[in-house]
């Protein structure tokens, strides 16, 4: 190892380095982070008014039933939402890796390109595809009076396909898919093909190939893209505030009106860390699960 790579040699250079963007993550995460979590612990004395108080009430208020049925509705949504962007991802990074060289880059920004639009726009195009009168409804309509189902059955009757879970979890899945994509081709295109050409020749079939050889040797980018994907979704509150309505409400809904109209900022505080301290269980089991996997392998 030489001087330059090893930061213990040079002290003061990697200090130089380090200073601005620690100095600025302690000013701007840090700081209002621990404030936030200090606040989790006090009382609200007045309208505009908190009491540090160190209490635990706020933590004990979040048990109560009808906060752990929003916070059970927003986990088997964020978890349906998570597994349907698995599901989509995958076969979408494996054409991005096995495609020619000179399309992957266009590819690439294919699946980046929505990040370039608001998320606000995003998602009031949603509504314009979902809502009664919208693309989707209007093209089933097209195709039902094209069909003659018309004559046969009756007149189309509009789905309801906005306001309500799967409208949520369809837009989760929107917003949330290059997460998903983005680690899984980044293994994927690490993967040594010779190993699926190997089982191929061995006589294993394509679904055998896949089950026991392309779906555990991709496994570190399946466990990312469900971290990165199903933590934002646990805590998102616009998608299900304005595709879901008051029929969709998650946790992320219930912390922006603690902090907004409600103006209870501890029982908000409260709530926002109880879903940090499940961020924190997510990535200390993904580092176990790493950890073990090295463990084996050594």
């Amino acid at each position: 190892m030489t001087t330059m790579e090893n930061w213990k040699n040079n002290r003061r250079v990697f200090w130089i380095l380090a200073a601005p963007g620690s100095i600025w993550l302690a000013a701007f995460f840090l700081a209002p982070l621990a404030l936030v979590w200090v606040l989790s612990f006090g009382e609200k004395t007045s309208l505009v008014d908190v009491a540090i108080t160190g209490t635990f009430a706020n933590y004990w208020r979040a048990s109560e039933a009808v906060y752990l049925i929003v916070i059970w509705k927003s986990l088997w949504i964020s978890a349906l939402a998570t597994l349907f962007c698995l599901l989509f991802a995958y076969p979408v990074a494996f054409a991005i890796s096995f495609a020619p060289a000179r399309w992957k880059l266009f590819l690439l920004i294919a699946v980046i390109l929505p990040f370039w639009v608001n998320l606000l726009i995003r998602t009031y195009a949603l509504v314009a595809v979902f809502r009664t009168r919208g693309f989707v409804n209007f093209g089933l309509e097209y195709l039902w009076d094209g069909l003659w189902m018309d004559r046969l059955i009756g007149p189309f009757e509009p789905l309801p396909l906005l306001y309500n879970n799967f409208a949520v979890i369809a837009g989760l899945v929107y917003v949330f898919m290059p997460f998903m994509v983005l680690p899984l081709y980044a293994t994927i295109e690490r993967l040594d093909k010779s190993y699926l050409e190997a089982s191929l020749d061995l006589g294993a079939s394509q679904w055998r190939t896949f089950r026991s050889v392309t779906v555990p040797l991709t496994m570190p980018g399946i466990i990312s893209g469900i971290i990165l994907v199903f933590i934002p979704c646990l805590g998102s509150f616009l998608t299900p505030d304005l595709l879901g309505g008051t029929n969709a409400q998650m946790i992320g809904n219930v912390i922006e009106r603690q902090f907004k109209s409600a103006n209870d900022w501890p029982f908000g505080a409260a709530l926002s860390f109880l879903l940090m301290y499940a961020t924190f269980g997510a990535l200390a089991l993904r580092a176990f699960l790493v950890g073990r996997k090295q463990g084996l392998e050594a």
